[in-house]
């Protein structure tokens, strides 16, 4: 399965979600206001986390007879890492001029379904394995050919140490550019491990003192 060494140490811990730039939306007056995230100034809403995270427990259960085997509080803060992730990894991309296509995801989806006995099993190994469903395997192959790419614009094997250090000098710069601010109730996102923290921060905007 494609994987890199940095995707499964700070983003991708256990599920993979959307395609880039899925469940966002413009922030508005009140940036923070129902938000899970926000990224660049766009908007990860609580909803769309909600939303995906019951979809993936009711893929599980339906793979395993009806059986919620998955712990619901981390698959949400992870599924919010995964969505951050995403537009993190788009950033560094797009700052290099680097685009991965629907044909690559294609050609990598198939290549490895495949060597696993057809999309099915392609499927159901990514659904129990990196908890990612059936309508997210795009989002996934986008993601992890996007990581591989950031490497390999260096000259890099992103398995190598010197590609992990490529691949995180490339996500931490494109964090810091999108000024990244997470819900503390998940949070707060690292921009130097690429990932998640217990940190508490401010999120709701507070008045200034004696106006609005």
């Amino acid at each position: 399965m494609i994987r890199t060494r940095s995707a499964l140490r700070h983003g991708r811990t256990a599920v993979g979600v959307l395609l880039a730039g899925a469940g966002l939306a413009a922030c508005g007056g009140a940036p923070h206001q129902g938000s899970a995230a926000v990224v660049g100034g766009a908007q990860i809403t609580i909803a769309s986390v909600e939303s995906r995270v019951a979809g993936l427990r009711d893929a599980v259960a339906a793979e395993s007879g009806g059986e919620q085997t998955t712990e619901r509080a981390g698959l949400v803060r992870r599924t919010v890492a995964e969505l951050v992730l995403n537009q993190v990894v788009d950033r560094a991309l797009a700052d290099r001029q680097l685009t991965v296509t629907e044909g690559e995801i294609d050609e990598a989806r198939a290549s490895e379904a495949k060597l696993l006995g057809g999309t099915a099993e392609l499927e159901r190994e990514l659904l129990f394995k990196q908890s990612v469903p059936a309508g997210d395997v795009s989002a996934f192959y986008r993601q992890q050919l996007g990581i591989q790419k950031l490497a390999a614009a260096q000259g890099k094997d992103a398995r190598s140490a010197e590609g992990d250090a490529a691949i995180r000098a490339a996500l931490t710069d494109a964090g810091a550019k999108l000024k990244i601010e997470v819900n503390p109730r998940y949070g707060r996102w690292d921009v130097q491990q690429i990932g998640l923290t217990n940190t508490v921060s401010d999120w709701l905007r507070q008045p200034a003192a004696g106006g609005a």
